[in-house]
């Protein structure tokens, strides 16, 4: 009788790491990390000598000093008094201002013009044709001075609007002003205010924080919530029974009428710029510089967000629509409701990209005098206190973080709207 049994395994060797393929492929990946890692060291070992040796160590105590200059737009309070470290904190607000504003109107404009580009209307097609190439075929920085100089000359002054017959009036009812400074809008007060909250006391990072805002947004995300659960069982409804229930007359008492009861309760009303002087005073004031950048980023992102949205839609098959057609939807509902929402999983992931180049390209916002990050930390307080290492290392930083903050927000919304396969 004949016994047959596993032959002993073989030992490991050293020279397994070279010769066996098990293990050949992770060896040469160790050996090209550790050559980086040691290249790398060398390159900043090198540097901090060198600067060492030019009298220039890398330190960061300089953003304790007093930053010494203005800003001439910004959110949250700051005097020139105030550390470097917070002008710079100023200029990252800007610039998250700007590139937020910018995605939303770039979105907006670039949907409707995605969706424009493939109508069967021949002149409308080819409007939007002409925008979409004469934008993206031209240097943004190129429209953010030309976007500025149309501002500053075809709007008029602030004197313009004085006297009994002026030269100029306010806009929507005498509540907005247009000038060459920049516009001038109302702005939300609260007779029966709940007050602010500080934070972080009175370091360079203080702010305040407006709890009649915080109400505001908690009211108004529980009723959006609420109107997506009435959401949810109509179309429960509609699975279940092929009947759709008429629900867009609830969701806007859900999401209105709470609003509105505590905008009341907090004696909500508008505080108008009025002309006093030489310059308007009160309401919320935006620079020409900020409207400038803001129309410019929006304007020239829209073209590329329009030409992913129209590859989105040409991805979905002609059969779809057909199939929506049948059933007697409108063209409209069939763009909304079958068209757009396949289309998402091939839009999202470069329209992450399109968001990351606007943020990025705020940083000229210093060629229209607009005063973001690369303004502060990059411009004048990398001037005044001769910290160029420091201050791109900590620019770079800040960059690279809100790039991956994006990323990671754009791609959890591509998570949800991509198909799941079975």
């Amino acid at each position: 009788m004949t016994t047959y049994t596993d032959p002993p395994k073989e030992s490991f060797r050293l020279s397994m790491l070279l010769y066996d393929t098990r293990y050949r492929s992770m060896t040469i990946q160790i050996i090209a990390l550790m050559g980086f890692m040691l290249l790398a060291a060398w390159l900043i070992n090198n540097t901090i000598q060198n600067l060492a040796a030019l009298g220039k160590p890398i330190q960061f105590g300089f953003f304790t000093d007093a930053a010494g200059y203005d800003i001439n737009q910004h959110l949250l309070e700051y005097d020139n008094q105030d550390t470097h470290l917070r002008a710079s904190f100023i200029g990252l607000i800007n610039t998250l201002i700007v590139a937020a504003m910018g995605c939303v109107t770039a979105t907006i404009i670039g949907v409707m013009v995605g969706v424009l580009r493939l109508s069967r209307n021949w002149l409308v097609a080819k409007i939007m044709t002409v925008y979409v190439e004469m934008f993206r075929n031209i240097p943004v920085l190129l429209w953010i001075v030309l976007s500025m100089a149309i501002l500053i000359e075809s709007l008029p002054m602030p004197s313009a609007f004085r006297g009994e017959d002026p030269a100029a009036t306010m806009k929507i009812f005498d509540s907005v002003a247009l000038t060459n400074r920049g516009f001038y809008v109302p702005e939300p007060l609260f007779s029966r205010s709940l007050g602010d909250i500080h934070l972080f006391g009175q370091s360079s990072l203080r702010m305040d924080v407006s709890l009649d805002f915080l109400a505001f947004l908690i009211v108004l995300g529980l009723s959006i919530f609420a109107a997506r659960k009435v959401t949810a069982r109509a179309e429960a409804i509609q699975n279940a029974t092929g009947v759709r229930p008429t629900t867009w007359y609830i969701n806007l008492g859900i999401i209105v009428i709470p609003t509105m009861i505590l905008l009341i309760a907090l004696g909500f009303h508008l505080g108008y710029p009025e002309l006093k002087g030489f310059n308007f005073s009160g309401g919320i004031y935006m620079r020409n510089s900020l409207i400038a950048l803001w129309l410019a980023l929006s304007l020239y992102t829209a073209a590329f967000i329009a030409e992913i949205v129209r590859g989105g839609i040409l991805a979905i098959s002609h059969g779809q629509t057909e199939a929506a057609a049948a059933l007697g939807l409108r063209q409209g509902r069939i763009m909304r409701l079958v068209v757009l929402p396949q289309a998402l999983r091939v839009i999202v992931p470069p329209l992450i990209s399109q968001y990351l180049n606007l943020t990025k390209n705020s940083s000229l916002a210093i060629a229209v005098g607009y005063f973001d990050i690369t303004g502060t930390l990059g411009g004048v307080t990398m001037n005044q206190t001769g910290r160029e290492m420091e201050c791109m290392l900590f620019l770079m930083l800040i960059y690279l973080i809100i790039s991956l903050l994006i990323s990671g927000v754009m791609n959890l919304y591509n998570n949800r709207v991509k198909l799941v396969e079975r």
